[in-house]
């Protein structure tokens, strides 16, 4: 996010927060009740807003999670692509080596 993206937003959290000011107001509530209710509503939208990040961040969908594992992607793809067939084949051998070892059941007794 840019920086005048993000003034943007706080900027139309403001705006936001005084249209529902007078949208209280219309609706009958005095000064100090509007601008309690109005408080809420924005608290609300702030903890929803503040709940998505959280839920990003814990499952590791934000932007730069999914810049770095394309990067990683890209990067393995190249390094792939300039092997040799030979060498691609031992590391294919060298991968199928690791799975059959990983599957196998690990004996104590042996």
């Amino acid at each position: 996010m840019r920086r005048i993206d993000a003034i943007a937003i706080v900027f139309a959290f403001f705006v936001f927060g005084g249209i529902a000011f007078w949208l209280f107001r219309i609706s009958g509530l005095d000064a100090t009740n509007a601008g309690v209710w109005s408080q809420v509503v924005l608290v609300g939208v702030l903890l929803a807003w503040v709940s998505t990040y959280i839920f990003r961040a814990i499952t590791q969908t934000m932007t730069y999670n999914q810049q770095l594992e394309d990067y990683q992607k890209a990067f393995l793809t190249k390094q792939l692509e300039a092997m040799s067939p030979e060498e691609r084949e031992k590391l294919l051998a060298e991968v199928e080596a690791e799975k059959n070892l990983a599957q196998s059941p690990t004996d104590p007794k042996t």
